[in-house]
């Protein structure tokens, strides 16, 4: 046999161990690597969950909620005239009701951002009484009550007028006030508002189906 060709055919067997051997060592440091990133992520689980329970966090996230409070956050209250500069410029966000004691939609008003006032502690919502306050009904040119006022940063950025953007009737539910607050940006999404958000629409389809009834039935 060629000393040659059987040189040349154990340097082949010793190259293909070599290269057997590294794919071997490969695939086990592609292994540990996974292994290592399975056990990083449920690491990162874990403390996240941790994190969640953190009680200093839960302490700072109550101390949040009460200085909101503080500042007339999670209740829908009355203000006078002389409070009402304090109460638009004193938080961000603010939503404030001018209203009139004997009007039967005011009263309407009240009711629902009473609701909503304890829901989005993150916005003040106040009213003020426009017989009680005739500068600064003046000033805003509230003209048609309900008048509810929209301030970020003490300025008046939005209103709602009547109930013209609440479907012009007064048996509109809280959650399409809620819906209009919250495209205008002075309330947040909260969490299953989208499910509320569906049986508002199946409320107002069942109305306009039984209003087409009730005139199939007149006409006949």
């Amino acid at each position: 046999m060629d000393p040659n060709s059987v040189k040349s055919t154990l340097s082949n067997f010793a190259f293909g161990n070599v290269m057997a051997a590294a794919a071997r060592d490969y695939r086990k440091e592609l292994l540990a690597q996974e292994k290592a990133q399975s056990s990083t992520s449920v690491n990162q689980e874990v403390d996240l969950d941790e994190l969640m329970d953190d009680p200093e966090l839960e302490k700072l996230h109550a101390d949040r909620i009460a200085a909101l409070k503080r500042q007339g956050h999670g209740e829908y209250r009355e203000i006078s005239e002389g409070d009402f500069l304090g109460e638009v410029t004193g938080s961000e966000k603010v939503v404030c009701h001018f209203y009139h004691k004997e009007f039967y939609r005011c009263k309407i008003m009240d009711k629902h951002l009473k609701a909503l006032a304890s829901k989005h502690l993150d916005t003040k919502f106040i009213k003020l009484d426009a017989e009680n306050a005739p500068f600064f009904v003046t000033k805003p040119a509230v003209k048609t009550m309900p008048c509810v006022i929209i301030f970020r940063k003490g300025i008046a950025v939005d209103r709602l007028v009547g109930f013209q953007d609440l479907g012009g009737k007064d048996d509109f539910v809280t959650r399409t006030l809620e819906v209009v607050l919250i495209k205008k940006g002075i309330v947040s999404e909260k969490k299953n508002d989208e499910d509320d958000e569906d049986d508002v629409y199946d409320e107002s389809k069942r109305k306009t189906v039984r209003s087409s009834l009730n005139q199939d039935s007149g006409s006949d």
